[in-house]
């Protein structure tokens, strides 16, 4: 092997690497943040605080309100949403849509069932390293558990949405049986 080709290839793994990886790891303490959420096209203020006060959050990020994939992640976090309220928890997305474009989103793709965060200056996304690296405009598809004592339990990061749902379930699930999070 050639010591350019050698060079391109750890590149494009070091990358591939750091995009796989969420700077916020089990054990952390969540960024506390307020936001205007939609919630079935009504906005209203959310407090994470509030929020573990009533039980644990799932707190995911998106790239974009109806694109194909964040359309089917929110269609599955609505479809679960009993099973998360079965365990005591809430769930939460953000990404950097407006809030108009939120209100609509919170109803035709989260069926009215939990709120989207409008995130525009990426305050929330940048405290949960969250941003997609290689389009900063858009936020990484990255799903964090979070115990209401402020403590991330787990994180999962993947472009591909069809794992977000199952994965942080089988964390609550695990967390809600033995106090700790067994890997999904």
């Amino acid at each position: 092997m050639n010591a350019r080709f050698g060079t391109v290839v750890f590149c494009g793994l070091s990358l591939l690497w750091g995009l796989a990886q969420a700077a916020l790891d089990i054990g952390e303490t969540a960024p506390e943040f307020t936001a205007k959420v939609a919630l079935a096209g009504n906005v209203q203020s959310y407090s994470l605080r509030d929020e573990l006060s009533r039980g644990p959050v799932v707190l995911y990020f998106f790239p974009s309100a109806f694109s194909v994939g964040c359309s089917i992640e929110a269609h599955e976090f609505a479809e679960a949403l009993d099973d998360y309220k079965a365990l005591g928890a809430s769930v939460v997305g953000v990404s950097r849509d407006d809030l108009e474009t939120q209100k609509k989103f919170s109803v035709q793709e989260c069926r009215g069932k939990f709120p989207v965060a409008s995130d525009a200056d990426q305050s929330i996304m940048k405290a949960y390293d969250a941003v997609l690296h290689f389009r900063p405009d858009y936020a990484n598809r990255v799903s964090y558990v979070i115990a209401p004592n402020g403590k991330i339990i787990y994180q999962y990061t993947s472009l591909n949405p069809m794992k977000h749902v199952s994965n942080t379930l089988t964390a609550l699930r695990n967390w809600a049986k033995t106090g700790m999070v067994q890997a999904p």
